[in-house]
């Protein structure tokens, strides 16, 4: 008989390794990540990655003076790109093949991310379905932001899953 109960590493990461312990998520909470900090110069890399250089990310000196936040902030696309580093805290996923971002539905920024802001990711499964072998994971992001009630965005994000 194979097991179907979900485990936890030694890591705190939720250990699932087959589609059936996968699907007793659904409808609940996976987990939260580790707090991770955007810095100035994860900032700076991701300006010069996507050639998107407006000061409100890249000038410290102009923003600290005519930005509402006082600070530079992060590219909302940057806070998206954290995902996968922040889900694989929370899940170690095995037996695959490959796993695939899908896609990122109903995102709705909330809050900047202001430099030095500490981020961590909150996901529950919404759904999961069995597409011929391949698993199509609908998850439930929010990211939260320390100390701040509001969430830098709130996102369903869509995983692919070739189990072997």
């Amino acid at each position: 008989m194979i097991n179907v109960e979900p485990e936890t590493s030694k890591a705190g990461k939720v250990v699932i390794n087959n589609f059936e312990e996968f699907e007793k998520f659904v409808g609940k909470e996976i987990g939260v990540s580790e707090y991770l900090t955007i810095t100035q110069k994860q900032i700076n890399l991701f300006a010069d990655a996507t050639l998107d250089h407006q000061w409100i990310h890249t000038d410290p000196a102009r923003a600290a003076v005519e930005s509402q936040f006082k600070k530079t902030i992060a590219h909302g696309f940057l806070t998206m790109s954290v995902i996968p580093y922040l889900w694989h805290q929370i899940a170690e996923v095995n037996n695959i093949k490959m796993l695939v971002n899908y896609g990122i539905e109903s995102l709705r920024f909330s809050q900047a991310v202001v430099v030095d802001s500490e981020v961590r990711m909150r996901v529950s499964l919404n759904s999961i379905a069995n597409l011929r072998g391949i698993a199509k994971a609908s998850l439930s992001a929010t990211l939260e932001i320390k100390g701040n009630p509001k969430p830098a965005f709130d996102a369903t994000i869509i995983f692919l899953y070739h189990f072997k």
